[in-house]
């Protein structure tokens, strides 16, 4: 189910990540910011999963109270959690059903990315996974762990839909050219951080003019010196100079006529990311660069992509550092979910660059972990065995809110896991497409979880449970006490 949320600058996201909604509320509790730090945390190490971290921390947390009410010590029940999170980390690898093998294989890529996109958008998870596992493979480097997961951009356009969103290799600007020219092929590129345009002093100056030559000639030396700028550009076979300040109307004039073309980057980040596009140098001040600070682009034009003018430096596959996908959408909020979808597919991606691991999703390996901590209470002697098993029982609550989100009675669903999973079938997961509360072999269907994903979200849930339970007083900094001081004091005479 999506959530609508309105932030502190009237904002309105309408989202069902986690993440976007935690960052956006403004959290007062002391105990709710732990919450709050776990998740941001997991965004950090995996970009994904916040969602598992944020509903286990809590049922965690809720479960603790009936353990306090029982006569447990809140140290006990923390020290019961942490033993039950040990052995839930001992259990997860033997629940790994598959690995990812070949980071560059399309269709092993793609069916891995189907669980992650699903979770967000729904019905669109094998068109978007398909598209990112283009994106990430043209640029993945010989040594898979160097990924960078800012070399995938996403460009919004708005108009048509979801279904037109595109892949290239490149990246794209919502701007147009400076000049006449607007299209280049097989470009030499020159980049500058500069405004392109002749300096000029910072005081003003006034100048005398007696005759008729010397104000024609006035200009003449400023402009002799731009046009010799401009042709050394022009010799060294540049065909597109990209500026990061201003052009100045006779350098634009002097760049139409040796016909190069010019654009103009306002964001010094979109400055960086072309010049490691296309493996130019940015050049602090005019003057020609040099054979190896020179970057190489296929294609530079302008085109239209519903209505809105863009600039595209497009490199041959396999050639380009950056990929762009440009996300289409019918309105601004359904681009900003496509956005967030994207940047969960690209970390997945990123995970899997580490680790390929996977285990059964659909809430198969949070039963299967539980079914075993319960087993594994009953062996323990102490007070402890009372937390571990509330451990395994918190750990039903991923399972119970994939049955509510999906209109079926959570008991009957956790039931009968519980039944397929004492029989053996320990890949046995929630079946959201079938009536009813039903099951099935989610391992199979390829509905898969990441194994850094669960691990480190075990971790991180655990450990805000565990910190926020050890807190027996909240101490707050506040103002020094004393009278208030009065609106309107009265002057005394003496004064």
């Amino acid at each position: 189910m999506n959530k609508m949320v309105i932030n502190h600058l009237e904002k309105l996201f309408v989202t069902k990540d986690t993440g976007t909604v935690i960052k956006e509320l403004e959290v007062e509790h002391p105990a709710a910011k732990m919450m709050v730090m776990a998740t941001q945390m997991m965004e950090q190490e995996v970009g994904d999963g916040t969602n598992f971290v944020m509903v286990l921390s809590g049922a965690l947390i809720s479960n603790a109270e009936e353990l306090l009410k029982m006569g447990l010590s809140p140290s006990e029940v923390a020290e019961g959690y942490e033993l039950a999170c040990e052995k839930a980390l001992t259990i997860l690898p033997d629940l790994v059903c598959h690995t990812l093998s070949d980071l560059r294989s399309k269709e092993e890529v793609v069916r891995a990315l189907r669980t992650s996109l699903a979770s967000k958008q729904y019905g669109h998870e094998d068109f978007l996974a398909s598209l990112l596992a283009d994106a990430c493979i043209s640029i993945l480097p010989e040594d898979p762990r160097s990924f960078n997961v800012d070399n995938v951009r996403v460009a919004k356009i708005l108009g048509s839909g979801v279904l037109a969103t595109t892949v290239m290799n490149g990246m794209v600007f919502k701007r147009v050219v400076e000049g006449t020219i607007d299209r280049a092929t097989d470009a030499k590129i020159a980049v500058y951080s500069c405004p392109f345009d002749s300096t000029a002093t910072e005081t003003k100056g006034t100048v005398l003019l007696k005759t008729a030559s010397e104000l024609k000639t006035f200009s003449k030396g400023e402009e002799d010196l731009i046009e010799r700028q401009v042709n050394a550009l022009s010799e060294l076979g540049v065909k597109v100079v990209v500026s990061g300040g201003k052009v100045g109307e006779m350098a634009l004039h002097f760049l139409n006529q040796y016909k190069i073309m010019v654009v103009r980057l306002l964001s010094k980040f979109d400055l960086r990311r072309l010049c490691r596009a296309v493996g130019a140098t940015a050049l602090p001040k005019m003057v020609p660069p040099s054979q190896e600070e020179m970057g190489h682009c296929d294609v530079v034009e302008v085109q239209e992509i519903g209505g809105t003018n863009v600039i595209l430096f497009t490199q041959k596959a396999g050639d380009s550092r950056i990929a762009t996908i440009v996300v289409r959408g019918s309105t601004d909020n359904i681009m900003d979910d496509i956005e967030r979808t994207v940047d969960d597919g690209i970390n997945t991606f990123k995970c899997l660059t580490k680790d390929g691991r996977f285990v059964p999703g659909a809430g198969a390996t949070e039963i299967e972990l539980a079914r075993q901590l319960a087993s594994y209470g009953e062996t323990c002697p102490g007070m402890e065995q009372y937390a571990i098993k509330k451990f395994a029982e918190s750990l039903e609550a991923l399972p119970r809110a994939l049955a509510e989100n999906s209109g079926v009675k959570a008991m009957e669903v956790v039931s009968k896991l519980y039944t397929s999973h004492q029989a053996g079938d320990q890949n046995s997961g929630f079946d959201i497409e079938g009536e009813g509360a039903a099951v099935k072999d989610v391992a199979a269907a390829g509905i898969w979880d990441l194994y850094l994903a669960k691990m480190w979200g075990l971790k991180l849930a655990t450990n805000a449970a565990a910190t926020v339970l050890r807190v027996d007083q909240i101490i707050m900094a506040k103002a020094a006490g004393g009278p208030k001081p009065q609106d309107n004091p009265v002057v005394r005479d003496d004064e």
